[in-house]
């Protein structure tokens, strides 16, 4: 029989939320953002958006990486961190409120580490947050250097080495620097830091069942902070050994990774990932500094060793190092009170929550206005036994999309799609107009956005926008079958755009660029529009179970071999197949009942 693992937790849908209520009560500095449960924003006590003249400092992703994000939310460093679900991205709304909460005139700069759903969110947020008059700046941080370049179009994963842009950041906005400096230095460090890690076991998500992907004589090379597989696996080897690979892999000459050369100056930093002993980790720092010294010829300035960015319980560790000089050093040295850099507490205690910030231009809808009508349309029916087919599927589908996003991802795609078509079902009872076509489709990107998170939510949402950007621009009255190809096609150009795939890329739009090229091809053909349709939907099945020939180019399959890849088509481009062939057999029966 197979049993999740024990945790010390209630339900596993609250362990966000649950930790930062013990956390703000843990260190009186710290309050957290209050009012709507998709929210979870940590925020420094004694920061308010009216009356802060210094650049904010905003970072933050996945939670499950304790301290990390949260834990660097304190004068000198972080001046907000915004709590995702486990590994998954924070929501764009959230990502707003932490704006809105602590950006004062000087502006604020947001650190994001090289994920594609933390890339897509924070842009958004910060594409809006413009939109509203603040100053933002991004600084995106990569210096994974356990896989050879050039990964698709995804690029170099954020890891610990995150920490310290995150503290070099900080002290540069403690001093009063504008934000065009703070972002320079921020972007600066970003680029002289570089880490690898390496783990003796995966880590494993709340409420599941712990991978034995790695067996008891096994170690993984390169691991991805969400269990992601990494460059090899190998047999367990002494510390010395594993030491000297991962410094060489950082240092070496030949992948260019950083710009650190014999006779620099560096910082040093051991990191835990969650279920390594503190004595291993001191270990690994006693045996990483006179290798530096001796067989790199570098001068060790600081060495930082401990838990900065774990990976929930995986055993293992990373190594960072950083190139120093005197102007880096200030920054690390500077005093800061946040709790994990070291633990600063003054015992003063202000409340732990505060509401969150509400756009003064937001405008709210009526109660009356937000319920859907009493009698439905035949387009309504349609559209509501479309929709409901669709959330239903995903629903089902949730084991399965796990599993095999457990092989080339980080085994929450079906979790995170199953969020969002709950929500759906739900909010579809109060919320969508059904008689109107293009409010739907908005209601439905709001219904994700509000739960889904991480980068499928993100997707989702800009597949809504576009769509109902479309509708509402050229469907004055009833919607016909050629406005939702166009919807369709303009959809994916959107997610296109801003994501960077396309066809081939083992993605989500595998399957439905095929869907949307059959579907235009057949309605101008002349073809029946509920064939045209039922079509559309197997060539959307038919692109989804192809990927699994193809080598992932977006996404976190892209640090995944080809190997592995080819035992599973991409869960994404199946829960699209999935949730779109569902709705095409919907409207045929609701077609045929109706005739």
């Amino acid at each position: 029989m197979v049993y999740a693992a024990k945790k010390f937790i209630n339900n596993p849908n609250d362990v966000v939320t649950e930790f930062i209520e013990g956390l703000v009560e843990t260190y009186p500095g710290l309050q957290y953002l209050d009012g709507f449960p998709e929210v979870k924003v940590v925020l420094r006590a004694d920061v308010s958006a009216e009356k802060y003249d210094k650049v904010a400092v905003i970072s933050g992703g996945g939670s499950g990486h304790e301290p990390a994000h949260a834990g660097y939310v304190g004068e000198g460093m972080l001046t907000a961190a915004i709590c995702g679900d486990v590994f998954a991205s924070p929501p764009v709304d959230s990502i707003l409120a932490g704006i809105r909460a602590v950006t004062g005139r000087q502006g604020c700069l947001l650190i994001v580490k090289n994920y594609t759903g933390d890339r897509l969110n924070f842009g958004l947020a910060a594409e809006q947050a413009k939109s509203e008059g603040y100053k933002v700046e991004t600084v995106i941080v990569g210096e994974d250097c356990a896989l050879p370049p050039p990964r698709g179009i995804t690029g170099r994963r954020g890891l610990a080495g995150t920490v310290l842009v995150h503290k070099v950041a900080g002290a540069a906005a403690a001093a009063g620097l504008s934000l065009e400096i703070v972002a320079a230095e921020a972007k600066c460090a970003s680029e002289m830091v570089g880490t690898m890690g390496v783990a003796l076991s995966v880590c494993t998500l709340p409420g599941q069942v712990t991978s034995d992907r790695l067996g008891p004589e096994k170690m993984e090379l390169g691991l991805g902070i969400h269990g992601e597989p990494g460059a090899a696996v190998v047999d367990v080897q002494p510390v010395d050994v594993v030491v000297s690979h991962v410094l060489q892999q950082i240092l070496s000459p030949e992948t260019n990774y950083v710009p650190i050369t014999r006779g620099n100056r560096v910082v040093l930093m051991v990191n835990g990932l969650g279920g390594t002993p503190l004595m291993e980790l001191m270990i690994a720092a006693g045996k990483a500094v006179p290798k530096l010294q001796l067989e790199f010829g570098l001068a060790v300035d600081r060495v930082y060793t401990g838990f900065f960015m774990t990976s929930l319980d995986m055993a293992g560790f990373s190594i960072s190092i950083m190139k120093s000089d005197q102007s880096i050093l200030d920054r690390l040295d500077a005093p800061t009170k946040a709790p994990n850099w070291p633990v600063g507490t003054d015992g003063n205690r202000p409340p732990a929550k505060i509401p969150v910030p509400i756009p003064t231009s937001r405008s709210t809808k009526s109660a009356e206005s937000q319920s859907r009508p009493q009698e439905l349309s035949q387009q309504g029916r349609i559209l509501e036994a479309a929709i409901q087919a669709a959330a239903t599927v995903i629903i089902s589908l949730k084991d399965s999309l796990n599993e095999w996003d457990g092989k080339v991802g980080d085994g929450d795609c079906g979790s995170t799609m199953y969020r969002g078509a709950t929500a759906i079902l739900e909010d579809m009872k109060h919320y969508y107009p059904l008689n109107d076509a293009a409010e739907t489709v908005n209601e439905i990107g709001a219904s994700i956005r509000r739960a889904m998170g991480g980068t499928s939510g993100i997707i989702y949402n800009l597949l809504c926008k576009a769509a109902y950007a479309e509708l509402k621009a050229n469907a004055k009255s009833e919607v016909t079958p050629k406005h939702w190809s166009e919807a369709l096609k303009s959809s994916i150009a959107s997610v296109s755009k801003y994501g960077g795939a396309t066809a081939g890329y083992r993605t989500m739009l595998d399957a439905l660029i095929p869907a949307s090229q059959a579907l235009e091809e057949k309605l101008s053909a002349g073809e029946d529009p509920i064939s045209a349709f039922i079509l559309s939907a197997e060539a959307a099945t038919t692109g989804a179970e192809s990927t699994i020939q193809m080598q992932a180019q977006a996404g976190r399959s892209s640090y995944v071999s080809a190997e592995i890849l080819a035992t599973v088509p991409d869960p994404g481009a199946m829960a699209a197949a999935g949730w779109y062939s569902a709705a095409a057999r919907a409207v045929k029966e609701q077609y045929e009942s109706s005739s």
